[in-house]
């Protein structure tokens, strides 16, 4: 069964219940705000209020988005991306989208101008719906991409290169375009990336979408009054996934702009929230507020709050330790996915085993997961090989790209490139990663992309970009710079440099040094993390 297809049901069971709710942190009126109401509010003031939409209404927009793009032409099978920020609009787009059976593409809101223009082509989007934050960057690139595709815009005064999505949609019958949709039809394309930083396009079907809202469900027990708070963007498969729990059980969800302590706090008491998905970052700027004193749980109701749960990027055992202090009857689950597996779930630890911490868990529902060696033998408990899963959520394939499929599907398996070994119960460690990409925050960062921008300084001979344990973020990318002979360069100067980067993107530790390379001209990645420190990240956290 499709995922529309429990939206529909919601809309007919669950009418005039609030299912979704977006919080500004910047909120300037305190007062709740319907979509109706918001309609009414001149559109550069918006941002200020608290929105809600109820199942009705947002399957009633979801519908005008369907009968737009239907009028326009698309058709199942054409594809629909989406680059927008978090708002109340974004999953009725998702949603209307898949109810034409065109193909819902989502878009990293960090993509630069030449990115957006990539996935844009890799994908063969033939729509693109952005906002506001993203009119400069498509300016850059409008000649190029607007000949072929439709380009909608969504917010107040409409660029003259675009479209006014607003005013198009509300034009457009708020009826089902009763499209027949099976699980089998393709759904989505998400982006990822290996370690050359380009990235590859993501193939989904129904069937895939459909089990990752099983697969939450089964997880962590979702009830039709769970309110989830998500604060990780919506174009990430686990944020959205997350989400669909709650789709699956009619619950309502909570989108939050905002990631400081106090916000997160307030929102979780104000908006009644049970269940909260955190990246490492944020757990750890709320106990080092809660430890200074900078915020008191007594002021706040959080009595309701059962789960905490994170992913992303691994977990350090210390973190999870000091929460349990302030949360003691917290559950906590930590969940291990790709986009490639759409998103998390295929291993999980389980909220049963928090004495597990430090695992990455077990297969999910529906999950098979294997640990191999190079000629995929399964290995012994103990022994390191690459992690593979195999189960209804996996990729169909790398869209237009069958020697990278190839590399990576094998007899239904997904190869995940990470590196993991096996306990004596069955919990799954990871070791470290096959591949090169820093995840630092929840976000990935590719190496090669920045070992090509500082190669472009003058004073550089040779640089290796590295990702090094960060008790924060959990890990910092970290430039091995070869200087050129007889040339000075300080810190500040390479960091100066470096502000042409976007801030995400920028080095946090420079160090001057030889780069190795082997006798194939290759970086000696595996000795430079013996250098310094990095060969398990995992465990270099764990011991923080």
């Amino acid at each position: 069964m499709p995922i529309t297809e429990i939206l529909e049901k919601n809309a007919e069971n669950y009418a005039e219940d609030v299912c979704l709710v977006e919080i500004n942190p910047e909120i300037q009126e305190r007062r709740r705000v319907t979509w109706r109401e918001y309609e009414l509010i001149e559109p550069d003031l918006r941002h200020h209020y608290r929105r809600e939409i109820t199942w009705h209404v947002f399957n009633e927009k979801a519908n005008r988005v369907a009968n737009l793009l239907l009028s326009r032409g698309i058709q199942k099978g054409d594809k629909v991306a989406i680059l927008l920020m978090n708002c109340l609009e974004w999953l009725p787009i998702y949603f209307g989208i898949l109810k034409t059976g065109a193909l819902a593409v989502p878009m990293n809101f960090r993509f630069d101008a030449e990115e957006i223009k990539y996935c844009l082509e890799l994908s063969e989007a033939d729509v693109l719906i952005f906002g506001p934050e993203f009119v400069g960057r498509i300016e850059e690139i409008v000649d190029e991409i607007d000949e072929k595709r439709i380009l909608f815009y969504v917010g107040g005064d409409c660029p003259t290169f675009a479209e006014d999505y607003d005013k198009l949609a509300a034009n457009c019958s708020s009826l089902s375009p009763n499209i027949q949709i099976k699980d089998s039809d393709d759904a989505a394309i998400y982006f990822s990336s290996g370690t050359t930083g380009f990235p590859k396009a993501i193939l989904h079907n129904h069937e895939s979408l459909m089990h990752s809202a099983i697969v939450e469900q089964k997880h962590h027990g979702q009830t039709k009054d769970d309110v989830f708070l998500c604060i990780p963007p919506l174009y990430h498969t686990g944020a959205k996934m997350h989400w669909f729990g709650s789709l699956l059980t009619g619950g309502k969800a909570v989108l939050l702009k905002g990631v400081t302590p106090k916000t997160i706090l307030e929102t979780v008491s104000n908006e009644g929230c049970t269940i909260v998905w955190l990246l490492v970052p944020w757990a750890q700027d709320i106990l080092l507020a809660l430890d200074r004193g900078e915020i008191k749980l007594e002021d706040y109701k959080l009595d309701q709050w059962r789960l905490m749960h994170i992913g992303a990027q691994p977990v350090p055992q210390s973190l999870i330790k000091r929460w349990k202090e302030y949360f003691p009857d917290h559950q906590y689950d930590t969940n291990y996915g790709l986009s490639e597996s759409i998103g998390p779930g295929c291993v999980h630890l389980g909220v049963e085993n928090i004495h597990k911490v430090g695992a990455i868990g077990i297969p999910g529902y529906g999950w098979e997961a294997k640990i191999v060696n190079t000629d995929d033998t399964e290995v012994k408990a103990g022994e390191v090989g690459e992690l593979i899963v195999k189960g209804p959520g996996v990729m169909t394939c790398y869209y237009n790209d069958e020697k990278a499929t190839a590399e990576t599907l094998k007899d239904g398996w997904l190869h995940t490139g990470d590196m993991a070994e096996k306990d004596e119960d069955g919990f799954i460690y990871l070791v470290d990663r096959k591949k090169d990409v820093i995840i630092t925050g929840g976000e990935n960062l590719y190496p090669v992309q920045i070992e090509n921008f500082l190669s472009r300084h003058p004073k550089i001979k040779d640089v290796a970009v590295i990702g090094l344990a960060h008790e924060r973020l959990g890990e910092i990318a970290a430039a091995i710079i070869e200087l050129k002979p007889d040339v000075e360069c300080s810190e500040d100067e390479i960091n100066e440099f470096c502000k042409e980067l976007p801030r995400y993107k920028r080095p946090r530790k420079i160090i001057f040094n030889t780069v190795p390379r082997n006798a194939t001209g290759k970086i000696e990645k595996p000795r430079l993390r013996e250098m310094y420190n990095s060969v398990n990240l995992v465990e270099a956290q764990n011991k923080a």
